[in-house]
């Protein structure tokens, strides 16, 4: 709806304002009236009425006085737009959101936010801050796009490359919220990360030189591959080490092998490929025991060159450990306590490493820490079971 509507207006406020007054419209009309059969399309059209509705009152508004007692039919039209190659309104709004205008960051966290509806407090994690502090980014960015009038226009073809990058930044994010929830019941939102894969595929068949589109699909294609594996019967987490293998889908596995394949024989990989190459050893691994930690490091090590992140030093922390042994990665998870304290990965996988060497004492304080910072309730039931044993 929000795709649709801002096709019309051009600005993003007036088309929240619309889609809010659509619903609205919708609580009094269905109410008294039969439900549409197509309540998708009574909720766009009406969204799209409403907003010509406002363009209309702005332009008389904005006219002469006489025309303002004139009987004038000011017909409001939606701009014309520049050939895009872009046809999906989903990813056409992805695309209006990464604006240049906006910083990288304000780019991605307000497409999470406004596009795919990813709440502020979960958009906070993600970048590691307070989520105060990402609620004034958000509010920041949205007055600056009001205050230097910036158009919400699909961007032309010969545009579309730099904003590449802010696209797959939001794919992949809103793709994490679904293979790990932020919060609920639930350890997985299968909807996000179906929706997810969706945009990259649709993003893949408009681009398909792209090694990093490539890497990307690919790598949500593996991770997704075990879904069936990561809880049991009762919806409880299942560690890695002890997912029955033969639950993962091959045929998704395989599809992922062969975009990497693709990506690394067209050059340099990024920061998608390398992820994708290292999920990949994972899911092709036959047992947990004979997984190539010490090539899954390599990768580890090539990547923080190419993309230096917090999170990419814990999770090589993680391979750190099975190459080099527990004392060697609690060094490092130490050494990211103070950076990315409240991310409750990092007391969690402290807690592993500090089991690991016999200090239960101190692993149990690290894993109350972790279920402190922790809203999923799978997750928060593994760590209550980590401090049971």
């Amino acid at each position: 709806m929000l795709a649709a509507t801002v096709r019309i207006t051009r600005e993003l406020d007036l088309a929240e304002e619309c889609v809010q007054e659509a619903y609205v419209a919708a609580l009094d009309a269905w109410s008294r009236e039969e439900i549409p059969a197509n309540t998708g399309a009574w909720l766009v059209t009406t969204a799209r009425r409403k907003a010509l509705d406002a363009l209309r009152r702005d332009r008389v508004m904005k006219s002469k006085l006489p025309l303002l007692v004139a009987d004038v039919d000011v017909e409001a039209t939606p701009v014309a737009e520049a050939p895009s190659s872009i046809h999906d309104d989903r990813l056409r709004l992805i695309f209006m959101c990464c604006h240049p205008a906006l910083n990288a960051s304000a780019q991605v966290a307000l497409t999470l936010r406004l596009v795919c509806g990813v709440r502020t407090p979960d958009i906070a994690k993600a970048f590691l801050v307070s989520e105060p502090t990402m609620a004034a980014r958000l509010t920041r960015a949205k007055k600056k796009i009001a205050l230097a009038h910036i158009p919400f226009r699909v961007p032309r073809d010969a545009e579309v490359p730099s904003r590449v990058d802010a696209v797959l930044t939001v794919i992949h994010l809103l793709f994490t919220a679904g293979h790990t929830a932020p919060h609920g019941t639930d350890l997985t939102r299968a909807d996000l990360q179906v929706r997810a894969i969706d945009l990259a595929r649709l993003l893949y068949a408009l681009m398909p030189g792209e090694r990093e589109i490539g890497g990307l699909l690919a790598l949500m294609l593996v991770n997704h591959a075990r879904q069936a594996g990561r809880t049991d019967a009762d919806g409880r987490l299942v560690l890695l080490q002890d997912q029955d293998r033969s639950t993962w889908d091959r045929t998704a596995i395989a599809e992922g092998h062969t975009l990497i394949d693709a990506a690394l024989r067209s050059g340099p990989p990024g920061r998608f490929v390398l992820q994708a190459a290292i999920a990949l050893l994972h899911a092709t691994a036959p047992t947990y025991d004979s997984t190539d930690w010490v090539q899954i490091l390599q990768l580890y090590d090539t990547l923080r060159r190419v993309w230096p992140s917090p999170v990419v030093e814990l999770n090589r922390a993680v391979a750190l450990a099975m190459v080099h042994g527990p004392e060697a990665a609690l060094r490092v998870v130490e050494r990211l306590e103070e950076e990315m304290d409240g991310y409750q990965y990092v007391p969690a996988v402290k807690g592993e490493l500090l089991r690991r060497l016999d200090r239960f004492e101190e692993a149990a304080a690290a894993y109350r820490r972790a279920l402190d910072l922790t809203d999923n309730e799978a997750e928060r039931a593994y760590l209550n079971d980590q401090l049971s044993l």
